[in-house]
């Protein structure tokens, strides 16, 4: 079973060519050397479809370091107070909310996506999931995507 909470250090000659030129990729976008993913992709010859396998996956180890912005997904069942819980749990870790974003619930469950500044944390990310998902009206939890 794969885990999204498990991390490596893993030396760059041993990485796929299709993951270096993600990360190159990525750089572009992030320098605005390049407006969009499609002028990434093609200037350092990668498919679109190979860079979004490995854009949320792959990241230079400097930006792991100072990691501070953690984007999850949640699925919460719809019950009086779950969201209150969920955010009061966020809030004594130190994690600073940045944006809430919750669906109408349908068929009794919610999916809320959360945007947290980590710097503060008293804890790191992967217990603070590991305690969201202890929650009772917590059915899932994800990370979805994170950046400094």
């Amino acid at each position: 079973m794969k885990r999204a909470d498990q991390f490596y250090l893993v030396r760059e000659d041993m990485l796929s060519e299709a993951m270096l030129k993600t990360v190159e990729a990525k750089r572009l976008l992030d320098s605005e050397e390049t407006r969009t993913i499609n002028e990434a992709v093609d200037r350092v010859e990668l498919s679109r479809s190979a860079f979004y396998k490995y854009k949320d996956g792959i990241f230079p180890f400097h930006t792991m370091v100072k990691e501070k912005i953690v984007t999850l997904s949640i699925h919460l069942q719809d019950q009086s107070g779950a969201l209150s819980k969920l955010l009061s749990m966020v809030a004594n870790t130190g994690a600073n909310v940045l944006t809430i974003n919750q669906s109408i619930p349908l068929q009794g469950r919610a999916t809320i996506t959360l945007t947290i500044e980590t710097a503060a944390m008293n804890e790191d990310v992967s217990t603070l999931l590991k305690h969201m998902q202890e929650l009772d009206s917590v059915r899932k939890v994800e990370v979805v995507g994170s950046g400094a």
